[in-house]
């Protein structure tokens, strides 16, 4: 397997479970507003550093205030660009340079492959938070293990991590 098809599996996989995240905010009555605010703000990060490295301005802000639909809205055009990046994507492309200014108006360098790696991680790392949450008010969270979307024949073969 490529390094390219390897992001494209993670963040087949990164969908999935955001999804899968985004539906367990949803069986909450009410859900946790601060797992609506993190899943926003996964759905923001995910456009943002895109625009970054397409060289765009952001279209939205880094800590969104979206209701679940919006969140849903805003996940599904993420994936759908990242998709579509990922697709056009060339392993050489990979260890291109980035210069972006960050939300702290901070100037910054990031290769590619460390950007692609920061964004699966980053909506990982949420993503705990948000199910920890649902947790303390009394609801079962989302089970987003990538082995569990594996067993369950979640992902398309094509997106799965192994040859």
């Amino acid at each position: 397997m490529s390094l390219v098809q390897h992001f494209r599996a993670l963040f087949a996989y990164d969908a999935w479970a955001n999804r899968e995240t985004l539906e367990s905010l949803e069986r909450c009555a009410p859900p946790p507003a601060s797992g609506v605010r993190l899943l926003g703000h996964v759905a923001a990060a995910k456009q943002l550093w895109l625009s970054r490295i397409q060289g765009r301005s952001p279209t939205v802000a880094v800590w969104p205030e979206l209701n679940l639909e919006g969140c849903r809205s805003l996940l599904a055009e993420a994936d759908s660009n990242w998709t579509a990046y990922i697709a056009a994507l060339s392993p050489d492309q990979l260890s291109q340079s980035i210069s972006y200014i960050n939300s702290k108006r901070e100037a910054w360098t990031s290769v590619v492959e460390d950007i692609l790696t920061h964004v699966a991680l980053h909506s990982h790392y949420h993503r705990g938070q948000i199910a920890a949450q649902i947790r303390a008010a009394g609801h079962a969270p989302a089970y987003t293990d990538y082995i569990h979307a594996v067993r369950t024949q979640s992902l398309p073969p094509e997106e799965i991590l192994h040859d």
